[in-house]
């Protein structure tokens, strides 16, 4: 089988979100499979940390790299010599034009649940895009139930088209951390002792002012809050939040953090908390009870699909709610640690690869 495998979502340096999905998914395939052809198509050189070319997996950069989607890829695409069998877009963004059966990947559809949490450029893009990549789909992976039943509900997708692939999480990295590194992480941030982690982009979909309201409510006022991640979009209120409620000294923000960092910020932490208004999936949480962390989350999209009974379940509108979970998740460490690690075996990227080479089997027949 030729597979056309489209990579520009995973050839990002800073990587959060689809772009980690998309990087972690390509090394899987790489892995799991030596046998069928790989033409990964990029709008710029592959990052060293891609993997390497070999017999069955090559790189085909295609210039230019502006409206890359509408006119450059496509004909790339319809020149390729051979022709691919199947063409694997691990993204929302498909090609304009497709000469082989298409696949994409859709994370969630939290633009339409919640549009106000968008600028109205990222808003249509994600909108209109992602419609016209469904149009042309033959198939769709998601990332959980409750983002194929959102597939089918604003799209009408029949469902024996979509299959659901949960992701993976790096088991080197995302385990019980040694001690002394964790130390080096909180000396470099300026953390001066025990504190709540929340790690994503700031936007408003993740409720980060809930979480500061939740925060400033906490009976025990020696833990410290870590915001880790790089600036999104809307996300100005979230600083004046913190000088409102008397917060400054207790909040600290880290900005973009590296994946080697991850890890120890994770395993570090009192607990780690995502009070999201909506996920389709939420890799970290697993990344975070794979260190040993207990974690609380929101009764939102996937996430009380992904812990199951690892983690305590809140209600993103209500800051009360986070203050209680919190509470819980600290109170309850020991069990919920115990019960995290045996949830987060659902979760392996090689499953996942294995999952998406059927379908790309099955769909070009």
């Amino acid at each position: 089988m030729k597979i056309a495998l489209i990579g520009y979502e995973a050839n990002i340096k800073n990587r959060v979100g689809s772009n980690q999905y998309a990087f972690e998914l390509l090394k899987a395939l790489y892995q799991l499979d030596e046998k069928n052809q790989y033409t990964v198509f990029l709008p710029t050189p592959p990052l060293s940390d891609l993997p390497c070319s070999r017999a069955n997996w090559q790189y085909k950069v295609v210039r230019p790299s502006k409206f890359w989607n509408l006119w450059a890829l496509p004909w790339a695409l319809w020149q390729a010599k051979p022709k691919p069998d199947v063409v694997f877009v691990p993204g929302h963004y498909a090609p304009l034009f497709c000469p082989a059966p298409l696949v994409i990947s859709i994370m969630d559809l939290g633009y339409l649940r919640f549009p106000e949490h968008f600028t109205k450029r990222i808003y249509w893009q994600l909108k209109l895009w992602t419609a016209l990549s469904l149009k042309k789909a033959k198939h769709i992976l998601t990332i959980s139930q409750a983002s194929k039943d959102d597939i089918i509900k604003y799209y009408g997708f029949e469902p024996k088209r979509i299959t659901v692939a949960y992701p993976g999480y790096d088991r080197g990295k995302f385990k019980i951390r040694d001690k002394g590194k964790i130390g080096a992480i909180l000396k470099k941030y300026g953390i001066p002792g025990e504190y709540l982690l929340f790690l994503s982009t700031l936007k408003p979909s993740k409720n980060i002012e809930g979480l500061l309201k939740a925060f400033q409510k906490l009976k025990e006022k020696n833990l410290s809050l870590v915001i880790a991640g790089k600036k999104g979009w809307l996300f100005e209120n979230i600083f004046s939040q913190v000088e409102e409620l008397g917060l400054k000294d207790r909040v600290i923000f880290t900005d973009f953090v590296t994946e080697e960092e991850v890890p120890d910020l994770m395993a570090g932490a009192k607990a780690f908390v995502l009070p999201s208004f909506w996920e389709g999936f939420g890799i970290p949480v697993v990344e975070a009870m794979a260190c040993g962390t207990p974690v609380v989350v929101a009764n939102a999209g996937s996430l009380p699909e992904i812990i199951g009974e690892a983690g305590v379940v809140v209600d993103p509108y209500k800051p009360e709610s986070i203050t209680k979970g919190i509470e819980e998740a600290i109170n309850k460490k020991e069990e919920l640690i115990k019960k995290g690690f045996k949830q987060v075996e659902k979760f392996n990227w090689q499953n996942c690869a294995q999952k998406i080479l059927e379908v790309l089997k099955d769909v070009q027949r």
